[in-house]
């Protein structure tokens, strides 16, 4: 069962990787799992406490060395950081030349601490906050999707709403998000 929430994200978001052609990109998703989907070259996932992407880029704990990918995903993380700035500029180092980072956010949800919630962003916001990181806004693609409807359901119990194709309207209003997500290139 998919959140109402993100059924449209993930639908434009699966056609964004599988564009890249996932099968030739080393792979990183910080705190999440939704790249196991793919079939990536190879795919690492690093969770948080261990691995805190505010802190710093990540690092090989045998070596020292910096880790590099060519693709890193977040799927529903950037809300939760208490330094989205810095961790987007962490990301940013260790992707390779030509790499791409991939991040989803909600912007009409409850607050869902896990452990804390400390932000929100619309697609220009998203876009914004990869500019600032180093990225250049030619290389940024961004988009948002939500409607009334879905912002009402975002207020039933329990929370996230299943989507039901036959009652749920999936129709964008561009004055009413839910989400927001961004691919953006490292040039």
């Amino acid at each position: 069962m998919v959140s109402l929430n993100r059924v449209v994200m993930q639908s434009s978001s699966r056609r964004m990787i599988k564009a890249l052609g996932p099968q030739e990109l080393d792979t990183a998703e910080i705190s999440g799992k939704w790249g196991e989907r793919f079939d990536f070259k190879s795919y690492t996932k690093f969770r948080y406490p261990v691995y805190d992407i505010c802190a710093g880029a990540f690092v090989d704990k045998s070596t020292g060395q910096q880790l590099d990918f060519d693709l890193i995903l977040a799927n529903q993380v950037w809300e939760h950081l208490d330094r989205p700035y810095a961790a987007t500029r962490n990301v940013y180092a260790m992707l390779r030349p030509g790499g791409y980072f991939w991040v989803a956010v909600p912007f009409f949800v409850p607050l869902h601490a896990a452990p804390q919630d400390c932000s929100r962003w619309t697609a220009r916001g998203l876009k914004n906050l990869l500019i600032e990181a180093g990225f250049v806004e030619d290389a940024i693609h961004a988009e948002q999707w939500g409607n009334r409807h879905v912002a009402r359901r975002n207020l039933e119990k329990p929370w996230p709403p299943v989507y039901d194709p036959e009652t749920d309207d999936i129709n964008n209003d561009p004055d009413m998000p839910i989400c927001a997500w961004a691919l953006a290139q490292k040039v």
